[in-house]
């Protein structure tokens, strides 16, 4: 629909009354200069971190599908909050949830994926010049059931809305700025990104950068979304995602994103037969286990035992040491070990592709801190480590700085077209 806007609030932008208000004011802003406005909002700061502890005070093993119906209903408290206080500023609000704004999901709980959005109620609601509140991070399967979409699912809730809707833009609302080129938290003087590409966000998404959802970064990709991530509590412009081939020549390394929420878990002595890495890592999918680095000692002999180590969040630890159990026992694995204290620090950038000598820097880098390497994974314009998560601060910010990525160091980019804001 054109000139068409969706706004998506996440929980610290929504947290009390006061920033609900803000929140409002802001959407009511955008209605106001003439848009029609979509707004996605997250559960109120901690709601869903509370909402979990009350399912674990009843249950040691909460049910999924009824973990999601529990889970859902902190993103309905925000819509219908905010949409009151909108009504108050004289404009005419409706909240939505996911299942009445047409999301539709698989039918697995916890971790749903969109399969289609059935935005006719929404369409509507705009053509009356409603402004239209859609509760995040939840849907409706394709067997009537509500669901979740995991930790972050509101940014992938909004980025499917302005697909289905055809919206001009989707902003991300959060308590940073944008896309910095490494945690602020542990690097003072990293440096916001104005642009960054869906290929360069997708490798940060995907190795610990908690500004955007993965799969809410995939979606836009797949379906054209133009993503714009700003500040909830200040004004001015954040970082916009674009298509690759929209900005001009990319720095040799754009950011350093770290994880210390992953786990290691290690199988000794796996039998040197075809097909058995096919029953582990087969039985880890089915439990809807997203394995990360994966390593493997090859045997010294024919017949030998080898040994397969491999990271996954670290939520995921239970899940997948109960997937893996019948596996061990039907190709006499000899040990399973799990190692929660490994962290993940990484470089990305696209134009890691044409110089050489990057990997190198990176581990020289490491050395001079006196960390060790743990395990190593890389992509055409990625390489992560994988060591021990004390080291993970100290490691950002030596790579940070080995490759000049502070506030002073490098000029910012500008899209083919645009002037420097």
């Amino acid at each position: 629909m054109p000139n068409t806007i969706v706004m998506k609030f996440g929980g610290t932008s929504v947290a009390d009354a006061d920033r609900i208000k803000r929140a409002a004011q802001r959407i009511v802003g955008q209605h106001t200069a003439g848009r029609r406005v979509v707004a996605v909002l997250s559960a109120r700061g901690q709601t869903t971190d509370e909402l979990i502890q009350m399912a674990e005070e009843v249950s040691a093993t909460p049910d999924p599908r009824e973990m999601d119906m529990l889970l859902s209903t902190g993103e309905r408290i925000s819509c219908a909050l905010c949409a009151m206080a909108i009504n108050d500023l004289g404009h005419r609000a409706i909240s939505l949830t996911g299942s009445q704004a047409g999301i539709v999901t698989d039918t697995s709980h916890t971790k749903a994926r969109i399969l289609d959005v059935r935005a006719d109620r929404i369409r509507e609601a705009l053509s009356e010049d409603l402004i239209v509140l859609v509760a995040g991070f939840q849907g409706v399967s394709t067997s009537r059931d509500v669901t979740t979409l995991g930790r972050g699912g509101s940014d992938t809730t909004a980025v499917a809305l302005a697909a289905a809707i055809d919206a001009e833009v989707c902003e991300i609302y959060t308590d940073v700025a944008g896309v910095f080129t490494a945690d602020p938290r542990i690097v003072p003087d990293a440096r916001k990104l104005p642009f960054v590409s869906f290929e360069e966000m997708l490798e940060m998404a995907a190795s610990g950068a908690k500004v955007l959802q993965l799969r809410s970064v995939e979606y836009a990709r797949t379906h054209g979304v133009r993503i714009h991530c700003r500040s909830s509590f200040a004004d001015g412009p954040g970082t916009v995602v674009l298509r690759e081939g929209e900005t001009m020549e990319h720095p040799l390394i754009t950011a350093v994103t770290h994880s210390t929420e992953e786990a290691r878990i290690t199988l000794l002595g796996v039998p040197d037969e075809p097909g058995a890495a096919a029953k582990i890592f087969g039985a880890l999918a089915r439990a809807g286990c997203n394995v990360d680095t994966i390593i493997q000692n090859e045997p010294l002999g024919k017949g030998r035992e080898a040994e397969v180590s491999f990271t996954i969040a670290r939520e995921d630890l239970t899940t997948a040491e109960a997937a893996l159990g019948p596996v061990v026992s039907d190709l006499g694995i000899a040990q399973i070990t799990n190692d929660p204290a490994i962290g993940k620090v990484s470089i990305v950038g696209a134009g890691m592709r044409s110089h050489p000598g990057v990997a190198a820097k990176v581990f020289e880098t490491l050395a001079g801190q006196n960390i060790n390497i743990e395990m190593i994974s890389t992509s055409p314009i990625k390489i992560s480590c994988v060591i021990r998560a004390d080291k993970v601060p100290v490691a950002v910010r030596a790579l940070h700085a080995a490759f000049d990525l502070g506030a002073s160091a490098i000029q910012q980019e500008r899209p083919f077209g645009e002037e420097a804001r």
